[in-house]
């Protein structure tokens, strides 16, 4: 009989324009496996999929671009004005994204070879938990308020006003902060972002070279 391979399974959350598809990117360099429920949205969402049909009924066809495919951007727009609306996408999507999520998790189990598994899912702590997936820890990847704002605006040539709205439907991520295992905090250079990442890296090793194979 084969040698059973360890495997770790870690979730990574932050809120917008916190840098958490920054620490996701550097973890992968560094040889973490990273499921991406942003990918697995559009996934869920493209044509033809029960996702794309579940908006389609709940907010129109008004939502779907000519080519009959969802327009993201239209939608974003809407959920983010609307607390209702996020609610409502939200019970379409999330059981949808998270068994995939689990689906996925369970074939790197199987795949046999020690792994360090990340769920970069943006609404870990807020919608369906760390328990959903059964994880051995959460990483949030913090900056303060003011930078944040700054990023977002910057990235998404967004008003002060516009990005402020943005940041008030997201929960706080101080909050969120505080309910971690561990905290990035992304509001230096990349550098010290990267170090972080790599010192918390070394962790993670250490802890699956402990693990009984």
């Amino acid at each position: 009989m084969g040698r059973r391979g360890r495997v770790r399974v870690y979730g990574l959350t932050g809120g917008i324009a916190s840098g958490k598809s920054l620490v996701a990117g550097l973890l992968r360099e560094l040889g973490a496996v990273v499921i991406d429920s942003d990918a697995i949205a559009r996934e869920v969402t493209g044509p033809g999929t029960e996702g794309l049909r579940g908006i389609a009924e709940a907010f129109g066809r008004s939502i779907l671009l000519p080519d009959g495919t969802l327009d993201r951007r239209r939608l974003a727009s809407s959920i983010f004005a609307d607390r209702g609306a996020r609610l409502r996408l939200n019970a379409i999507l999330h059981p949808l994204i998270g068994h995939r999520i689990v689906q996925m998790i369970g074939s790197v189990r199987a795949g046999g070879r020690d792994a360090v598994v990340v769920v970069d899912l943006p609404l870990l702590l807020d919608t369906v938990g760390p328990e959903a997936f059964s994880l051995d820890g959460v990483v949030v990847v913090s900056v303060d308020e003011a930078t944040q704002l700054a990023r977002l605006i910057a990235r998404e040539a967004l008003t002060e006003s516009e990005a402020g709205e943005r940041l008030r439907s997201q929960r706080p991520l101080r909050q969120k902060a505080a309910e971690a295992d561990w905290v990035i905090d992304n509001g230096g250079p990349r550098s010290a972002t990267r170090a972080q990442v790599e010192a918390l890296w070394e962790e993670w090793q250490a802890d699956l070279a402990s693990q009984d194979a």
